[in-house]
């Protein structure tokens, strides 16, 4: 058994959470709310009082919603200064690169190491524990935590020695899959005002030309127009597609869909749609 700190309790951090203790580790809690914690504390983890008891363990995953939350909680706190010797943070948050860059430079300075681990699937995937995982930072330290990403994981994609590497693919990745939710929204809108059952439509489609979970799972979404539960909330995926826009912007390459996308979002969150899925971006394309 080995122990390991989880911080952050979400929809995603709770089942990743339960994993471990499931798996038979050691497994420390921390959230700012009490409720997920507690739940936690039921299953048989250890609550910490505070964010600096967590980093004293010799692993902490991390699962916050955004920069300015990793900044806050990490970065500016002081608590990697109060970090045991050898801890290994591990960033399971999708943030920018810039962000990812300020991190992996203030816990060196403390001696803390520091992994990149964005993740892709949702809630559903974290619990059965066959997450994609995105790694990125000193390989010694990604074989360090490798028996904790096996529980919570099906695959660890080591992308680089550096975090920034693993952050800006799983920025891509969420990318795309706006892309994706935009041009399916188009083609489901030109077929029902053609007076074709979208349902019939998107069920086509996912069967023949575009297998895959994201274009069967946000298709049905947007034929059904079923928008809750939100697995992953407008406001989130409008917070990702500006770290998209903003790595190509550093990097001087356009990204014309975003733009499109740019206006989209903005509308969706405009009119108080900001905590349904973002395929309810869909509903701005006329139907």
């Amino acid at each position: 058994m080995s122990g390991i700190a989880v911080i952050g309790l979400g929809v995603m951090g709770r089942p990743i959470a339960h994993n471990l203790l499931k798996a038979g580790h050691e497994v420390v809690v921390w959230n700012r709310s009490d409720g997920p914690a507690e739940e936690l504390v039921a299953a048989g983890a250890r609550r910490a009082e505070s964010v600096a008891e967590a980093m004293r363990m010799p692993v902490v995953f991390s699962m916050l919603s955004d920069d300015r939350a990793v900044a806050e909680i990490f970065l500016d706190s002081g608590v990697l200064a109060q970090a045991a010797d050898g801890t290994v943070h591990v960033n399971l948050a999708t943030v920018s690169t810039d962000l990812a860059r300020r991190a992996s430079a203030a816990h060196a300075e403390h001696g803390v190491g520091y992994v990149a681990a964005p993740v892709f699937g949702r809630a559903p995937v974290a619990e059965a524990g066959a997450l994609n995982i995105l790694a990125g930072g000193e390989p010694a330290l990604i074989d360090r935590v490798q028996p904790f990403f096996d529980v919570i994981g099906s695959r660890t994609w080591r992308l680089g020695d550096r975090p920034e590497q693993a952050n800006i693919v799983k920025i891509l990745g969420n990318y795309l899959i706006a892309c994706a939710i935009q041009s399916m929204s188009e083609a489901v809108s030109v077929a029902e005002a053609a007076g074709v059952d979208s349902g019939q439509f998107v069920e086509l489609l996912t069967s023949t030309l575009f297998p895959g979970v994201v274009y069967s799972g946000y298709g049905s979404m947007i034929a059904e127009r079923r928008y809750q539960p939100a697995g992953f909330t407008t406001v989130l995926g409008n917070k990702d597609l500006h770290l998209a826009l903003q790595a190509a912007t550093d990097h001087d390459v356009p990204l014309p869909i975003g733009e499109l996308l740019r206006t989209v979002f903005a509308q969706a969150i405009a009119e108080g749609r900001g905590a349904d899925d973002w395929a309810v971006i869909a509903e701005q394309q006329p139907r």
